[in-house]
């Protein structure tokens, strides 16, 4: 019941959802740049590729000189030539044995 009045206030307040939430907010700069919030981890990195886990899946960037930048525990962005941008939904798991 918590959760509900705080999603209510959240909406009164207009704050943003990737604020009061896991989901992730994935800005792209020209070719040149993306800054991803609310990120998990760092699945791969090489100069021409990083896969970059979030709460709601993988987020692929291709590109060339690709370089990791401005790292928090929150907050990341990649810089370099970028081409391609691909995403990989998570699939939930259903527990009912």
């Amino acid at each position: 019941m918590k959760k509900k009045k705080f999603r209510k206030i959240d909406k009164i307040l207009e704050i943003p959802s990737e604020i009061c939430s896991n989901e992730s907010k994935i800005t792209i700069v020209g070719f040149n740049e993306v800054i991803i919030e609310n990120f998990k981890g760092i699945l791969e990195y090489e100069e021409y590729f990083v896969r970059i886990k979030t709460y709601i899946g993988i987020v692929n960037i291709n590109g060339y000189g690709l370089n990791l930048k401005n790292m928090t525990n929150d907050d990341i962005k990649v810089k370099g030539k970028i081409e391609s941008i691909e995403f990989e939904k998570m699939v939930e798991e259903n527990n009912d044995n």
